[in-house]
């Protein structure tokens, strides 16, 4: 084919007067009866190309009969548009056709390639292929390629090694469950698809390589949302022979290279650093969006013998009562709305959302007659009170006023609007604790992960009171998501030892998943730590978006499957016995309906496009 001369988004008026050649899709065909007007569209934008009487009829049939999303490729000159476009790159030009080749026809879409479409996302998602020729979805897929560019170059230039580890290793616990792949070698043994390379860049510091970084491939079988996917990528980093401060260092040192080359932006560092019991009691969570005030304050000094039993009460029994104010919420919010946070913070497991509204130097609503006048002052002092706020309370357990006020900040500032826009904000969350409860499985985990360095106190309580350790751990936070996380790791086998008898393991059990380690700790192995950055997570951020499917090529559903190939799917019966597996009857119908129903789509779905004959 013959060269392309640029991108159909790049013509501009640098090449007025120029012969050019280029291909894309029909964007749209306008028919002016002595003009036809074409929108050519390519990944860097669309230019327009016209089409006159002057031409001939032969070429002026060719552009009437083209479609939306016909492939062609179009020779022309570039002059000046008569009515200029100022929203396009290429709004001040135009291509004078000479001569317009279909290469390939188009059979009308499902939906139209732009952006603000209506359409269901398992549409998009079946027919991916066209979905990503919109632009916006482009724009973000290339934003996320400029991220890894901008990485490689960043480690290239500060001696990091980039070493590739294994996809195929052995399961073990990581807070999440593996996705398991049978070996027909060994029936009934199966690998685990790595969750993280952890395990794998801190032996790698033990080999003495010194510095280590990859996009690593990462999988985890967890409920998805957002900004999860089953497989995604860490930029993933570990040194020797450093501390926290020469780790946050080299992430800063990343973050700006990033953000000028990506974005633009110059980044200002040192990054501000806040404690994790900070962020809890401030913000109630630990990953803050610092982009806006609205801080959590605590109140039980205030109402601690409060007549407001509910309050005096919760405080009584070893609670809090916490609050925000939310500027101008007295008149944006109606009781009716009010009430709708109040159920929705029950999943939090708090009992219920106490408020008033403060206008006109008066408190109102539902427990203003609880307050006295010591109560009012205090709290128009400690909020900072000007007029027009509505206040929220909740009263309970530390946890549940965290969470529940962590979810009605940020609902409050995305409905008044306060959050800044295009704005980007980081901050280090420091000092965190060792390990954490899980309620849900009634047991003590590690915070990040079973290989974090303690503090030197939280060495010695190993031993006596493990959970009242700190972590010499830190996490990156960027407009309230985790971006990323690391610790110092431990590098001497009795740390390690006591770390998992502190996390239950037995003895037989540790060393059963993890006795390659201890061994290798136990061979001089060096300090070192590290941090891994969730990539998808970053350009999802960076380019605005909702959801991080936004920024995949080829994204499962919220389900976990793939509507375009249609997987996961049944594979044959040999395949099974080959790896020694047999589906349990009572899954073996469902298996058999599935197979069925994905060969009808599939039928369905090509049968009339195809030229096939049997």
């Amino acid at each position: 084919m013959e060269k392309r001369t640029n991108y159909c988004g790049n013509i501009t008026a640098d090449y007025l007067n120029q012969e050019v050649n280029l291909y894309g899709w029909v964007q749209r065909v306008r028919n002016l009866g002595n003009l036809v007007f074409i929108d050519l569209r390519d990944r860097e934008g669309i230019v327009q190309v016209v089409v006159n009487h002057d031409s001939g009829k032969e070429l002026m049939e060719a552009a009437d009969s083209l479609g939306n999303e016909y492939v062609i490729q179009v020779k022309g000159k570039v002059v000046k548009r008569s009515s200029v476009n100022p929203e396009m790159k290429t709004g001040e030009v135009e291509v004078d056709a000479s001569e317009i080749i279909v290469l390939n026809k188009s059979q009308n879409p499902p939906f139209e390639i732009k952006d603000n479409i209506e359409v269901s996302e398992q549409t998009r998602l079946k027919y991916r292929y066209l979905d990503l020729r919109r632009p916006n979805l482009q724009s973000a897929i290339i934003l996320r390629a400029k991220i890894l560019q901008a990485t490689h170059e960043y480690f290239d230039q500060n001696g990091f090694i980039n070493i590739e580890t294994p996809v195929l290793g052995k399961s073990s616990p990581e807070g999440a469950r593996d996705y398991l792949v049978p070996s027909r070698i060994y029936p009934g043994s199966f690998y685990a698809l790595p969750q993280s390379p952890q395990l794998f860049k801190q032996l790698l510091m033990g080999a003495g390589f010194d510095k280590y970084y990859q996009l690593a491939r990462c999988f985890r079988d967890e409920d998805l949302r957002g900004d999860r996917q089953p497989e995604f990528t860490q930029i993933d980093m570990e040194t020797s022979f450093t501390d926290e401060q020469q780790v946050q260092d080299y992430t800063e040192g990343l973050l700006k290279k990033i953000m000028k080359d990506v974005m633009g932006i110059d980044l200002k560092t040192p990054i501000d650093r806040i404690s994790w019991t900070e962020a809890m009691n401030n913000y109630g969570t630990d990953k803050p969006d610092i982009r806006f005030g609205m801080l959590i304050h605590d109140l039980s000094p205030i109402f601690k013998d409060s007549d407001f039993k509910v309050f005096s009460g919760a405080i009584a029994d070893g609670g809090f009562v916490k609050g925000i104010a939310v500027k101008n919420g007295a008149q944006a919010y109606s009781r009716k709305q009010i009430e709708k946070k109040q159920d929705y913070i029950k999943r939090f497991h708090a009992k219920g959302l106490a408020w008033i509204k403060f206008e006109d130097g008066e408190f109102s609503g539902p427990i203003a007659r609880f307050l006295n006048d010591e109560n009012q002052s205090a709290l128009i002092k400690e909020f900072g009170l000007e007029g027009g706020e509505l206040l929220v309370f909740v009263a309970d357990k530390w946890k549940v006023c965290c969470d529940s006020l962590d979810h009605l900040r940020r609902e409050f500032a995305k409905e008044t609007d306060i959050i800044p826009k295009h704005e980007f904000d980081f901050v280090w969350l420091v000092d965190w604790p060792l390990f954490e409860y899980d309620e849900g499985i009634g047991r003590w985990i590690a915070a990040h992960h079973p290989f974090t360095m303690p503090d030197d106190e939280g060495i010695e309580l190993l031993d006596t009171d493990p959970h009242k350790a700190h972590a010499r751990s830190y996490d990156i936070v960027m407009n309230g998501d985790e971006l990323g996380g690391g610790s110092i790791r431990i590098h001497k086998r009795s740390i390690q030892e006591k770390m998992f008898k502190a996390l239950g393991f037995t003895k037989k059990r540790a060393y059963e998943q993890f006795g390659y380690l201890l061994e290798a700790l136990d061979m001089g192995f060096p300090p070192h730590a590290g941090l891994a950055i969730g990539l998808d997570r970053f350009a999802m951020l960076l380019a605005e978006k909702d959801n991080i499917r936004d920024v995949l090529a080829f994204p499962k559903n919220a389900n976990a499957s793939e509507p375009m190939m249609h997987a996961p799917a049944p594979v044959a019966e040999q395949q099974l016995t080959d790896l020694g597996i047999e589906i349990e009857e009572q899954y073996q119908e469902s298996t058999a309906q599935t197979d069925a129903k994905l060969q009808e789509q599939a039928m369905r779905d090509y049968a009339s496009h195809s030229t096939w004959e049997e």
